[in-house]
C-alpha cells in the first residue's frame, strides 16, 4: 500500500513538473525516492532509521553497477540532499560515482546505496567537486549491514555511514578509491539555471516540484 501511494505521488509530481519529468534527472530522482522507501522501510533497517534522526544530509545512489573480467570497475548516478536546522530537506544535487580496480574478478553486481551524513564535515566533503573515499583520513566513513566494505570507525563516531542492498556475483562493494563527482550540467538542467551544489544543498535554493516526494519520504524517516 505504501509503495502504491508513493508511486501515485511520483505520478502527481511528474504532472506538476511537466517538462522536467521527462529528463534523465527526474528519472534518477524517482528511482532514488523508491530506494529510500524500500531500504529505510525494511524491518531490518532499524539502525539506519535511528541514524536518520540526526542526519545532516544523505546521498542516494539507486543503481551502482559493478562488472569485472580481470579488470573491474563500478559506477552510477547519485544525488545529494541536505537537511537544515528546521528539519526540512533540500532539493537534490546530482553526482556520479566511479572507480576502477585490477585483480582476478569475474562477475557483475547491481547495488542500491544510501549514505547517511551525520556531520557538517561529512556533508562538506561530499559537496566537493571530487571526493574520493579513503583519500581523506579526516573524514570517517563507516558501513552497516551486509555487502559493503571500507568502514573506518564505529558508526556512532562516523561522519558518513553507508549501507547497501546488493545482488550479483561479487561478495560486496568496496568504497575504497571510489570517486564522487559533481554533475553541474545536470543541476542546471533540473533547475533551469546554473546553480552550484552548495546553493542547492546548503542554501536550499534549488526548487523543482518533481523532488517533493523524495523530500517527503526523507522527512518521514528522519522524524
Amino acid at each position: 500500500m505504501a509503495r502504491f501511494l508513493l508511486l501515485a505521488l511520483l505520478a502527481l509530481s511528474a504532472c506538476a513538473g511537466q517538462a522536467q519529468s521527462q529528463t534523465e534527472q527526474q528519472t534518477l530522482v524517482d528511482r532514488s525516492t523508491l530506494v529510500v522507501q524500500e531500504m529505510l522501510g525494511d524491518q531490518q533497517a532499524t539502525e539506519a532509521r535511528s541514524l536518520m534522526k540526526r542526519a545532516k544530509g544523505a546521498m542516494v545512489c539507486p543503481r551502482i553497477f559493478k562488472a569485472g573480467f580481470f579488470i573491474g570497475g563500478q559506477g552510477g548516478g547519485c544525488l545529494l540532499v541536505g537537511r537544515n536546522s528546521n528539519g526540512a530537506w533540500s532539493g537534490p544535487a546530482f553526482y556520479s560515482m566511479g572507480s576502477a580496480s585490477l585483480g582476478l574478478q569475474i562477475g557483475v553486481q547491481d547495488a542500491e546505496m544510501i549514505f547517511i551524513v551525520l556531520t557538517e564535515k561529512g556533508l562538506q566533503a561530499l559537496l566537493d567537486s571530487q571526493f574520493k573515499f579513503g583519500a581523506d583520513a579526516s573524514v570517517a566513513v563507516a558501513s552497516i549491514g551486509a555487502g559493503v566494505s571500507g568502514a573506518t570507525t564505529a558508526a556512532l563516531r562516523a561522519d558518513i555511514v553507508s549501507f547497501a542492498q546488493a545482488r550479483g556475483a561479487f561478495a560486496g562493494i568496496s568504497l575504497e578509491g571510489s570517486l564522487i563527482s559533481n554533475k553541474s550540467d545536470w543541476n542546471a538542467a533540473y533547475y533551469g539555471k546554473p546553480i552550484g551544489a552548495q546553493q542547492i544543498v546548503i542554501g536550499m535554493e534549488g526548487q523543482n516540484p518533481g523532488a517533493a516526494p523524495l523530500q517527503e519520504i526523507l522527512a518521514r524517516y528522519a522524524q
